[in-house]
């Protein structure tokens, strides 16, 4: 991309556990999203996306390596700085019920939101009831608790509070994944036009590749807290290169059932392996099919192909 706003250089989030394990739920990560543009990001339950996700916009700090927004280090200490730097960057969390107070009204959620920030509570009440009226509610809904509305209703609250400070970054951590199909489609429907009115940028995460062929650019594949693949969404779907991504989408079951018994699929063995115990090599090699002994001892450096594809593979596909 020829410009980023956010960008993660050699990301890294290590936990030190119980008998002096290091659980390493990022390891190394280099990313750049450009402005308005929606990057998916997917991968197995475990793979270190919500953990990416929660680093890029400061929910906790990496162990190594740095966050970039709009060319500046996102970690810098200076508190007017980082309060603008909060504002910019917000995320829809995966479970509404969870991302919100039960003790709190709709309106009190997004208004003590604004407060933290820095706004007056008779600016933050007025911004309360525009962003709650955008994301697709009355103004009646700001009294109520969440336990008095739906699940697709909290989580358009949960997307008002998220937009309420203007942030130019959001991160959408598996936002319909709780949802049922025709609420899915009207939250993913109220993401994309707020993100061409608003001019967003955008991280979504999700588990359903179908979801991020209708939502996202750009795709990157992650896997035991390393980016696999990252490659924009056509040539991805059309020729994957990693064994990896093959396979998730080999998973995506065809409507017909002809071709879905005719086509060949990359089956994976076993599970992930536990990122506290990152094997030797290539990290994929123990559920590879195509795995040889370079993998079983050499990590696979980053490749690139065409513009803005590239991965991590000592023996990728044929495009073919």
């Amino acid at each position: 991309m020829s410009e980023v706003l956010v960008a993660a250089e050699g990301l890294a989030r290590h936990y030190r556990l119980r008998g002096g394990r290091t659980l390493r739920a990022l390891d190394g990560i280099d990313l750049g999203i450009g402005p308005r543009a929606t990057l998916g990001l997917v991968g197995e339950s475990g793979s270190g996306k919500s953990t990416l996700g929660r680093t890029l916009v400061g929910l906790q700090p990496p162990t190594l390596g740095r966050v970039r927004f709009e060319g500046r280090d996102a970690g810098a200490t200076d508190p007017a700085t980082l309060r603008r730097l909060r504002q910019q960057r917000q995320i829809i969390f995966q479970d509404p019920s969870g991302a919100l107070n039960p003790r709190m009204t709709v309106g009190d959620t997004i208004v003590e939101h604004l407060r933290v920030q820095g706004w007056s509570r008779p600016e933050a009440r007025a911004r309360a009831a525009a962003v709650i009226e955008r994301a697709g509610l009355q103004a009646d809904f700001l009294p109520r608790y969440p336990h008095e509305i739906s699940g697709g209703q909290r989580q358009r609250v949960v997307i008002a509070r998220a937009i309420s400070t203007d942030p130019a970054f959001i991160v959408a951590d598996e936002p319909v994944s709780a949802l049922d199909v025709s609420t899915r489609a009207q939250i993913m429907n109220l993401l994309r036009d707020l993100q061409a009115e608003r001019g967003l940028t955008m991280l979504f995460i999700s588990h359903d590749l179908s979801v991020v062929a209708h939502m996202c650019r750009d795709v990157a594949v992650m896997y035991l807290g390393r980016i696999v693949e990252l490659a924009p969404r056509a040539a991805l779907f059309r020729a994957p290169r990693h064994p990896y991504t093959a396979a998730l989408l080999a998973a995506i079951p065809l409507l017909d059932p002809v071709r879905e018994r005719a086509r060949a699929r990359t089956r994976l063995k076993g599970e992930p392996p536990d990122p506290s115990a990152v094997p030797r090599g290539c990290r994929f090699h123990p559920r590879c099919p195509r795995a040889t002994d370079i993998c079983l001892a050499v990590d696979p450096p980053t490749r690139a192909l065409d513009p803005g594809h590239r991965f991590a593979c000592h023996h990728p596909l044929d495009p073919a």
